[in-house]
């Protein structure tokens, strides 16, 4: 890769040059130069490379971030076939880091990729020198006390972080921006007269928003949130714990997941006339499914994690605030403002 296309950062900002802009010209009349030279300065770190950060990771490259760092100390596998595109018949055994980088750099070459894959880098130190020097952190399909881990060290040194990943047919983004500041078009100006307004947003810590409560909402407001989704989600991270990682295999299982799901539920005081115990039926589906990825979900989950990554970048239009759940039995997601 030619030396002018090293990504820059934020404290040695590079300028886009011609070649850039003719190939990023759509982009820039959508969102602007400015934006678009936010993104080609940005390094962004993803972890774990399955079916929802390949997703994630094409729409960042493609809409021109300077530089991308992947992290996965794992080899590929048969089943990461049906849910990555990043990876061929011949690649199972192989380091999936080293097997996705040349894919990753032909999407477009004017990103750089660098790719690790030793088993020390998210051990204290390692973890702390590379969130250091990264612009955003995105951890994908991690167990939720290792999720709480990578967010508090992104706080510690003021890097926004977003975790995203499925269950089956669920899927999940949680971002902790800190504090954001956007701008987004006042929708309510006369058309001849378009402007934007500034905006702030204050986000909280991933173990401060899984203590949120629902007493507040109304019937409706509940109803529209979907918990039952968001609960199984909580739910099966909490059977990760208890199970050092490992996610429900099979029906056997459901009856834990339940009383799980029902305990998490509970706690958080929805309203019971919207919600009074998990739906058996789901809790079933996710016992023999919350293990595998199914492509179609796969794409929902990172196609958003994606959009909502540049937005962040872009610091145009709201992000997300601050919990997306999808539930791909239905094809509807929701966000769900948890202690913010």
């Amino acid at each position: 890769m030619s030396s002018q296309y090293e990504g820059g950062s934020k404290a040695n900002p590079v300028q886009i040059t011609e070649d850039e802009a003719a190939v990023y010209d759509r982009q820039i009349r959508l969102w602007g130069l400015e934006a678009q030279q936010r993104m080609r300065n940005a390094t962004i770190l993803v972890v774990r490379l399955r079916g929802t950060a390949t997703e994630a990771i094409k729409n960042i490259v493609l809409a021109g971030i300077g530089k991308l760092v992947i992290v996965d100390t794992d080899e590929v596998s048969e089943e990461d076939l049906g849910s990555s595109f990043f990876f061929r018949d011949e690649d199972v055994g192989k380091k999936k880091v080293d097997a996705a980088k040349a894919r990753i750099e032909n999407l477009n070459p004017l990103v750089a990729v660098q790719a690790m894959k030793h088993h020390t880098l998210l051990e204290r130190e390692s973890l702390d020198a590379l969130v250091m020097s990264v612009d955003l952190v995105c951890v994908t399909d991690w167990d939720r006390d290792g999720l709480i881990k990578i967010n508090e060290v992104c706080r510690r040194f003021g890097k926004p972080f977003y975790a995203g990943g499925t269950f089956g047919l669920l899927g999940y983004i949680f971002c902790d921006l800190l504090k954001h500041d956007y701008i987004f078009p006042d929708r309510s100006a006369p058309t001849d007269a378009p402007r934007n307004v500034k905006a702030s947003a204050i986000y909280s810590p991933m173990h401060m928003a899984l203590r949120h409560r629902w007493s507040a909402l109304t019937k409706r407001q509940t109803k529209e949130l979907n918990p039952a989704v968001l609960h199984t989600i909580l739910a099966l991270w909490e059977y990760q714990h208890l199970h050092d990682g490992k996610l429900p295999e099979s029906r056997d299982d459901a009856p834990e997941l339940l009383s799980i799901a029902n305990s998490l539920l509970e706690a958080s005081d929805v309203n019971k006339q919207v919600l009074g115990t998990m739906p058996q039926e789901q809790i079933q589906t996710m016992s023999t499914s919350a293990a595998h990825e199914f492509s179609p979900v796969c794409a929902v989950v990172g196609g958003m994690l994606a959009q909502d990554i540049l937005k962040a970048l872009a610091a145009r239009e709201a992000p997300i605030a601050n919990f997306f759940v999808f539930d791909g039995t239905t094809g509807s997601g929701t966000v769900c403002r948890m202690n913010m």
